[in-house]
């Protein structure tokens, strides 16, 4: 994989975000394989898509990119709250590329996706409304909080410019996809609940009663839920069913 843009195509353009649009569409059209099936060469959609920017002609999986220099960070900075919200509830919400590039070699630092299946709103951020003085008054953007994500759901193609194996990536990806089997927010909110505190844990062998110890957090979270211990164990039970968490022996368990 080659991970230099091809910076002749940005030639013809002189706003920065013009060129960097140009630059990463290019490259993630060149390089980029579909993590879903495993195609070689994802498609781009035409300039008048509202929601995609890349398809995959064989699974029919969509993808949005976005692109942002220096690093990857906590946030992504998205488009309208309402209508961020809207496609969480809809069938065709796009999983999401990002791409984190150098902006002076013109070249990927990393790449990742986040399957479709991990967006709650929960992960949505509503922004300020824009002041009165400003052209589009009112107007209320929303950002993504990648601190919400747990650890499985950013899939890394490239990672602080090393490329990833392909078996890797899709195995990965092939791992989470029961979530897309839960419809319901609250119900998928709990699932990612207890991946990010199993995620902080830091380690493949935990105990029931370290994940207890996320209880208080939890509590703040789900301040009408009453039996906090209860649903960590029903969660890790699902987990365990899935293939996502092994279980060793009583109060025991691994990731998968």
């Amino acid at each position: 994989m080659n991970l230099s843009f091809d910076t002749s195509l940005s030639n013809e353009y002189t706003s920065s975000s013009q060129k960097i649009r140009v630059l990463t569409e290019d490259w993630v059209d060149r390089q980029i394989y579909c993590p879903n099936c495993g195609r070689l060469g994802i498609d781009k959609y035409g300039n008048n898509k509202p929601v995609a920017d890349f398809f995959c002609s064989n699974c029919h999986e969509d993808y949005e990119l976005k692109s942002k220099r220096d690093s990857v960070g906590l946030k992504i900075v998205d488009g309208a709250y309402r209508t961020m919200i809207e496609r969480l509830h809809s069938s065709n919400n796009p999983n999401l590329f990002l791409l984190n590039y150098d902006p002076y070699n013109f070249s990927v630092l990393n790449f990742l996706v986040i399957p479709k299946h991990f967006f709650i709103p929960d992960i949505i951020e509503r922004r300020k409304a824009l002041s009165q003085t400003a052209r589009r008054t009112g107007w209320v953007g929303c950002n993504i909080l990648l601190q919400c994500v747990p650890r499985t759901g950013k899939i890394f193609f490239v990672k602080d410019k090393q490329v990833e194996p392909k078996e890797k990536i899709l195995a990965e990806w092939k791992k989470t996809l029961f979530l897309r089997e839960e419809k319901e927010a609250e119900a998928k909110g709990w699932l990612l609940e207890t991946m990010i505190c199993i995620d902080k844990l830091g380690k493949k062998d935990f105990s029931l009663d370290e994940v207890y110890a996320f209880e208080s957090e939890l509590r703040i979270k789900y301040p009408n839920n009453r039996h906090i211990r209860d649903k960590i164990r029903q969660q890790l039970q699902v987990l365990r069913d899935k293939g996502y968490v092994g279980f060793i022996s009583k109060g025991k368990y691994k990731l998968s």
